[in-house]
């Protein structure tokens, strides 16, 4: 059966009607014409999280209410290592405009960049 579109209220009221009643899940699905599979789901996610189990979340992840905590830690360390990915970023990038912003100025000066030597650059005394 092609499923319709709910909202939320909907799905509750299809969850309560399906525990009410005593209702198959198959019954309630042809009731409501939603699909079986999603009565089943909307009663498994009803009786583990209430209410706030039945929210689309699609493309949101999970709510914050629905988390189990290792869940809640595995978000936040995702979330920090995404910030510290982009602040290395901007840190490179700012660096490199630094680095451009100095060397523009020496030559409106007229004069060259310092050159380091090279480490291996050393000059070897010949015996």
């Amino acid at each position: 059966m092609k499923s319709r579109k709910t909202t939320q209220e909907e799905r509750i009221e299809i969850v309560k009607d399906c525990l009410n009643t005593g209702l198959l899940y198959k019954e309630t699905a042809k009731k409501y014409q939603v699909s079986y599979n999603n009565v089943y789901s909307w009663v498994q996610k009803y009786k583990e999280h209430g209410p706030d189990g039945l929210v689309d979340g699609r493309g949101r992840g999970k709510p914050d209410k629905i988390q189990t905590d290792e869940e809640k830690l595995r978000t936040e360390i995702e979330a920090l290592k995404a910030r510290n990915e982009y602040l290395e970023t901007e840190n490179t990038a700012l660096k490199k405009l630094e680095e451009e912003e100095r060397e523009l100025m020496l030559r409106k000066r007229g004069m060259r960049p310092n050159t380091k030597p090279l480490k291996n650059s050393k000059k070897r005394d010949s015996k």
